[in-house]
């Protein structure tokens, strides 16, 4: 695996960690963060590890994009446009692996963090985490990354407006409520509990896991009928990824 700088790879049996490692930026989101991301998450993505962690060092998940970085000369069109699709293939990365992919969130989860932790299976967050879109508060249409098109899908079109719409902060409490995380735990318990749903998804057969993932991602661009049909090719097959993908993908 090749060496990072902003990002730490940690591997215990079946279960993987990823940590932004920026925690004195409060984990602020650069060009080569995103770079180390995305090519430690591929490699990941290969062997047989069967859960991905992914988590902040530090007193934060991630206050989003690093402005300075992005307002400074060394940030050219070309960066810019490099860190975008960098960025959305993370994300993706993260709903589309065959590992389930968990977000340990503490602290900050703010705009371009919270866009990497809604691109997880599961969110567990800590007592006093604290989500937020703050795109529009400092003039941005989006990012291009998908809050849009994902954040309602886990609190409902009208919340999701109105979180980009006014910035504001949503605790924990909210959060759940609102279906944004799963759980939230005491800080001091948080690794714990995240490690213990790790553990439990670890047990349960990976072809299992990675083939209800892809169900359920492609629910969310499909209609009831073919969902069901496509539930039903996958059942009848003993190598069942495969041949799911190529029902999902042939011609009508």
């Amino acid at each position: 695996m090749r060496e990072t700088t902003q990002v730490k790879f940690e591997r215990q049996g079946a279960i993987a960690k990823l940590t932004l490692d920026r925690a004195s930026q409060l984990n602020a989101l650069s060009p080569t963060l995103i770079d180390e991301a995305l090519h430690v998450t591929q490699e990941v993505a290969a062997p047989d590890a069967r859960v991905l962690i992914i988590t902040g060092a530090g007193r934060s998940f991630s206050a989003g994009v690093d402005l300075k970085a992005a307002t400074s000369p060394e940030y050219t069109k070309e960066v810019a446009k490099t860190f975008s699709q960098q960025a959305r293939e993370l994300i993706v990365l993260f709903e589309s692996m065959p590992q389930a992919t968990i977000a340990q969130v503490r602290g900050h989860c703010y705009t371009g963090g919270l866009e990497l932790a809604l691109g997880c299976d599961f969110i567990i967050s800590s007592d006093e985490a604290k989500f937020c879109d703050t795109h529009a508060k400092i003039g941005m249409r989006g990012s291009g990354w998908g809050l849009s098109q994902r954040l309602p899908l886990r609190v409902g079109l009208q919340r999701a407006k109105e979180m980009s719409l006014t910035a504001r902060v949503v605790g924990p409490e909210e959060a759940l409520r609102l279906g944004l995380i799963l759980e939230y735990t005491p800080l001091d318990a948080l690794e714990a509990r995240v490690i213990e749903l790790a553990e439990q998804i670890a047990t349960i057969d990976p072809e299992s896991v990675a083939a209800y993932k892809t169900l359920y991602r492609y629910s969310l661009n499909m209609g009831l009928d073919d969902g069901v049909a496509a539930e039903s090719a996958l059942k009848r097959t003993p190598n069942r990824t495969k041949p799911l993908t190529e029902y999902l993908t042939k011609p009508a």
